[in-house]
């Protein structure tokens, strides 16, 4: 194994800390609205099933907005896309702190998506382009982390600007300071192609990788041809499951706890953050998992799958008892056990996008599979919303989300098998160029 040189762990360390960060602000502003749910929709007068609306609204535009982010990235790097991405998603947010209506607010919301959608999969880009194919996991798990640290600081903290200064100057405050995150990243990160790396630097980072697959850009065939892969689809449904589940914790658990388990504003602040801190901890051990059984011999698919489809079965065992129990601390236990596996479901499909793809096209797959997860993962708010409304509990909408998760580690199970190989006529054209 080549040595790693001081200047490449400098560079991955910068690049994982701006990743992590950026994504603890990205969850922290998706957040807002979850935290503000009984704020604005007192104010603006909203139904549960207009605030589910509300809340889709966001995931809707975030999910198709992937589908071309991933060739954006793929062929113009995650220093412009990410840096661009963040400053949009964070005027949007800042605009939703004057807003006077409900269509104001989907406007708002649609263009937080939009701004959003690059982010994860410009970290698994990052990944790819500055770590070696066997040590993927670990800075995959590392800033993937954010989706949960992110909503285990929004609690505490942004409830204290709302009970502060309002929800207003919350959304005003939020996207301030994604601004200067967008600015930072793009003042002091570099995409791969833009370092002259020395030989043993560039040894390192493809060992393990056919030579062909050395710098070179995508072209749209390749694209295109990601779908006519297994592999592509099985990864596309089965996040559907993953983020099913993420999504309507992420949206929905505040107001749970608020009117299910009758707690009050302050002390669902800080309740709500013990889950995700499970949830982090099941990000991060995805990562050490994987490498982990890749270090052991297992193959690389395999070595990223199996961790994602424990994390769904078990995520779908503890979320039944927590729809049942009477005990608010026992649901509270449950919670935080689904929220550990499906997290490390979570991590464990980001560290298989950075092994089921060629390194150029890594970006395109990673928003293709969260094109799937979001499309499918937007209908849990809605869904939620109109349940809580019907039903006057969350009982129901809990135990779709199991079976949501369930299905998902069977689509896993039986139709991811094997990594994505690159076309034929696509190394020759690298050959030649």
């Amino acid at each position: 194994m080549q040595a790693k040189t001081p200047r490449l762990r400098r560079i991955q360390w910068v690049a994982i800390t701006f990743l992590t960060l950026a994504g603890i602000v990205n969850y922290l502003d998706r957040s807002t609205l979850s935290i503000a749910n009984h704020s604005v929709s007192g104010d603006l007068g909203l139904s549960a099933s207009q605030m589910g609306l509300l809340l889709s609204a966001f995931s809707f535009s975030y999910a198709f907005a992937q589908l071309p982010m991933g060739a954006l990235l793929d062929r113009f790097g995650a220093r412009l896309m990410l840096g661009v991405g963040m400053f949009v998603w964070s005027v949007a947010q800042l605009f939703g702190g004057f807003v006077q209506t409900l269509q104001q607010f989907l406007v708002a919301r649609i263009f937080l998506g939009i701004g959003e959608a690059p982010q994860f999969p410009a970290g698994a880009k990052v990944v790819s382009e500055w770590y070696s194919l066997r040590e993927r996991g670990r800075p995959t798990g590392i800033f993937i982390t954010s989706s949960t640290i992110g909503p285990a600081l929004a609690p505490p903290i942004l409830t204290g600007l709302l009970l502060a200064f309002g929800w207003r100057w919350m959304f005003i405050v939020m996207g301030v300071m994604g601004i200067a995150v967008a600015v930072s990243w793009y003042l002091v990160y570099r995409n791969r192609r833009e370092v002259t790396l020395a030989p043993a630097e560039v040894a390192h980072l493809t060992e393990e990788e056919p030579h062909a697959r050395a710098e070179r850009r995508m072209t749209g065939a390749e694209w295109r041809g990601l779908f006519a892969s297994r592999t592509t689809w099985g990864m596309i449904f089965g996040f559907m499951g993953v983020i099913y589940m993420v999504w309507l914790y992420l949206t929905w658990l505040p107001a749970y706890l608020e009117h299910e388990r009758h707690l009050s504003i302050a002390k669902t602040g800080w309740v709500v953050s013990i889950p995700y801190l499970f949830g982090t901890l099941g990000m991060l051990s995805s990562g050490f998992v994987a490498d982990g059984l890749m270090a052991r011999g297992i193959a690389p698919i395999r070595s990223r799958k199996w961790p994602i489809c424990t994390g769904l079965i078990f995520a779908a065992v503890f979320t039944v008892p927590a729809a049942y129990t009477p005990n608010t601390t026992l649901a509270i236990v449950y919670l935080s056990l689904a929220m550990y596996f499906i997290n490390t479901a979570s991590g464990g499909a980001w560290a298989l996008v950075s092994v089921a793809a060629p390194r150029h096209l890594v970006a395109s797959l990673g928003s293709i599979q969260n094109f799937g997860g979001y499309f499918g993962g937007s209908f849990a708010p809605f869904i939620t919303g109109v349940v809580v409304e019907q039903t006057h509990s969350f009982v129901d909408a809990f135990l779709i989300s199991a079976g949501v998760s369930f299905a998902a580690a069977l689509v896993y199970i039986f139709v991811v098998r094997a990594p994505i190989a690159e076309r034929p006529d696509s190394a020759a054209a690298a050959t030649l160029a």
